[in-house]
C-alpha cells in the first residue's frame, strides 16, 4: 500500500448545474461550488505570498534605492492582496467598498 503517484484530478471550472438563486436545490453542486471557491481563494492567497517574498527580496537586495527599484513589485503585491481573504460576510470582492446611493430624480 502506498500513495498514488501523479496529479490529483479535480475540476478547474465551477459546476455548471449550480443555481445561485436556489443553492440548496442541488446539494452536490452546492458543495462542488464551495470547494471551487475555496480552491480559487487559496490560489490567490498563495500568489500574494509569492509576490510578498519577491518584494522582501527586492528590498533586501536594492538597499537604499528600493523605493524606485521595487515600485512595480509593490504595486503588483498590493493589487494581488485586494479582495482576497475569507471575510465574515461572504460577499464577492467586487461588492466590498463604499455603497453607492441612488438619487431619485424628480
Amino acid at each position: 500500500m502506498g500513495r498514488k503517484k501523479g496529479v490529483v484530478d479535480f475540476e478547474e471550472m465551477a459546476p455548471d448545474d449550480f443555481d445561485p438563486a436556489n443553492p440548496y436545490k442541488d446539494p452536490v453542486a452546492m458543495l462542488e461550488m464551495r470547494e471551487h471557491i475555496v480552491r480559487e481563494k487559496w490560489i490567490d492567497i498563495e500568489k500574494a505570498k509569492i509576490l510578498r517574498d519577491k518584494v522582501r527580496w527586492c528590498y533586501r537586495i536594492k538597499g537604499v534605492n528600493h523605493l524606485q527599484k521595487c515600485r512595480h513589485l509593490v504595486r503588483q503585491y498590493l493589487d494581488a492582496t485586494r479582495g482576497i481573504g475569507w471575510g465574515k460576510d461572504g460577499r464577492h470582492p467586487s461588492l466590498h467598498g463604499p455603497k453607492v446611493e441612488e438619487v431619485d430624480s424628480e
